[in-house]
């Protein structure tokens, strides 16, 4: 249990550096975009609604490059794969419920003092301060689940070949694409689409449970995160 503390706590501080920078960076821009706006119009209202999708572009990126240098630093010191990816998911929970929790508040903060409306807060309202954190924590913990997973498949099959899987993801979804505009009959896509909106929240009788999309995002991470244990206990550094 000590060393996997040691692992985690390894995994989150090798991490706040780059989250400061980001945080730094992107409120610089807001604050500078918000100076424009105000002397150019004399309205405070903005609405860029990018926070949240620029947090996940970043938590993204970060999971997917720090596979090589945090595995092999574990490699070294003595820790099994077990260890690795238990420390791996551990670390980027905490790194994505704290960037969960400071877009939360800023983003409430915002939208009550110059009328900011974020992505979900469009989507899903504000006032649920709570269950917006568990909701964007788990959007985050997914992103880094999948682009994880990217960076274990591009180690084990190499760039080639992990660009002639893009191509063909790329064609699945074309395919399916083609299925429901050409093959589905319109009574299954509309309970294929009802069951989405269902899946993210949005009910039949219009209102809006943040449960679901909680449970849906859950469910997405879990089985990237199971994908990447599965392909991390066979990988090696090339």
């Amino acid at each position: 249990m000590k060393m996997l503390r040691s692992a985690i706590s390894y995994g989150c501080s090798t991490k706040i550096r780059p989250l400061t920078i980001f945080y730094l960076v992107e409120y610089g821009f807001f604050a500078l975009i918000m100076a424009i706006v105000v002397l150019c119009t004399g309205n405070v209202a903005l609405n860029p609604r990018g926070v949240e999708i620029s947090s996940a572009v970043f938590i993204s990126i970060m999971g997917a490059l720090s596979f090589k240098e945090d595995f092999k630093a574990f490699l070294q010191n003595g820790f099994t794969r077990g260890y690795i990816f238990l420390s791996t998911f551990c670390s980027f929970f905490i790194v994505s419920a704290s960037m969960a929790l400071i877009d939360t508040l800023l983003g409430n903060v915002l939208h009550h003092f110059v009328k900011y409306f974020t992505f979900f807060g469009m989507l899903y309202g504000y006032g649920h301060m709570l269950t917006t954190w568990l909701l964007l924590t788990f959007v985050y913990v997914m992103f880094c689940s999948i682009f994880y997973l990217a960076a274990l498949v591009i180690n084990k099959v190499g760039k080639t070949a992990s660009l002639l899987i893009g191509v063909g993801l790329s064609g699945v979804i074309l395919l399916i694409a083609a299925l429901f505009r050409f093959v589905f009959s319109p009574e299954l896509v509309s309970r294929i689409g009802s069951f989405a909106l269902n899946a993210f929240g949005f009910m039949n009788d219009g209102t809006v449970e943040l449960v679901f999309p909680i449970l849906t995002f859950t469910v997405i991470g879990a089985v990237f995160w199971l994908g990447s244990y599965a392909l991390l206990r066979h990988t090696e550094l090339k």
